[in-house]
């Protein structure tokens, strides 16, 4: 497998290795069927994981869940699909209470959604960056995902990432007490509103510590630190991580890249109506769904406010 981190810990790399092969053997031997593979992504697959060192004469502690993506064959129904994430559960379960971190299996994707996926930043970083678990490889898995430059990467892929970490806020705003929880939350959101800003700008690249030398920013290079070796205090307050946020936004949102993606379009209104079964605020009809979320999370996160409900479920239905 290799070095699993992105900082030499070889205590904490041997923890990973052992655990994904056992998964893998386990996941082997149910013999799923419709299951075409699975292959560890996220941090520790691209070699950027974090660990808690722990005081002299303690082992290291992962930090980050483990994320598995999870592959069905071509022949696979809704069905099929339901069945594979259900037998899954079990080996999630038992390594999450193993490890201490969560053990997450994605809901499998065909080699249709692949293809039709495949400009989303989540699948073109995860082509370049993971480990075979279980199952065909992963150069068979993502024959159908066309490998681009990242700085082709859509504008719409900014607002993504950008809503998915201006959630993070929310949520901390939901829990106010649970300070481990709001300094994850603020690392992950000063890492992903630069990340966003340099796909918005097509500069974005592979590895975050060339996005950092890119940067030449101190509360980046601070949070990145953080990711790799995270510590009991934040990286910064929490109104600092919501004004680099709503920054972002506001470059995002004037980016000469938006074009028609950031255009109001029946298609898009048709997606919001099939999908949430409303037509939603009178402002946003029209707009891309995550961009409508994106602007009604601006003033909640402006006011340091938790989620409302109705905001949940969007967030819950377009992420």
């Amino acid at each position: 497998m290799g070095r699993a981190f992105a900082r030499d810990c070889p205590e904490a790399d041997a923890i990973v290795e052992r655990a994904v092969a056992a998964i893998g053997r386990e996941i082997g031997e149910m013999r799923i069927p419709h299951l075409d593979g699975v292959v560890l992504g996220g941090g520790y697959g691209r070699g950027e994981g974090g660990v808690f060192e722990g005081v002299a004469g303690e082992p290291p502690r992962l930090s980050n869940d483990l994320d598995f993506y999870v592959v069905a064959d071509g022949g696979a129904t809704r069905a099929d699909e339901r069945a594979i994430s259900a037998a899954l559960a079990p080996v999630g379960a038992k390594w999450t209470d193993e490890l201490g971190v969560d053990v997450d299996f994605c809901a499998p994707k065909t080699p249709d959604r692949l293809r039709r996926d495949s400009r989303r930043m989540m699948l073109q970083e995860l082509v370049r960056g993971y480990v075979d678990v279980a199952g065909r490889p992963g150069t068979e898995l993502f024959a159908p995902v066309r490998v681009r430059p990242l700085s082709e990467l859509p504008w719409i892929e900014a607002v993504r990432l950008l809503v998915n970490r201006g959630a993070g806020l929310l949520f901390m705003a939901g829990r106010p007490d649970d300070y481990a929880f709001a300094a994850r939350n603020i690392d992950k959101c000063v890492l992903g509103a630069h990340d966003a800003r340099l796909m918005a700008r097509g500069d974005y690249v592979w590895g975050a510590d060339a996005r950092a030398a890119l940067l030449r920013d101190r509360l980046y290079d601070r949070a990145l630190k953080w990711k790799y070796r995270p510590g009991p205090a934040a990286v910064c307050a929490v109104s600092e991580a919501r004004a680099v946020w709503l920054s972002a936004a506001d470059e995002i949102a004037r980016s000469p890249r938006r074009g028609a993606e950031a255009r109001r379009g029946a298609r898009h209104a048709l997606r919001w109506l099939a999908r949430r079964r409303s037509l939603g605020p009178a402002p946003t009809f029209g707009l891309d769904p995550l961009l409508r979320i994106l602007r009604e999370m601006e003033p909640l996160v402006r006011a340091g406010a938790p989620f409302t409900p109705a905001l949940r479920r969007d967030w819950d239905v377009f992420n």
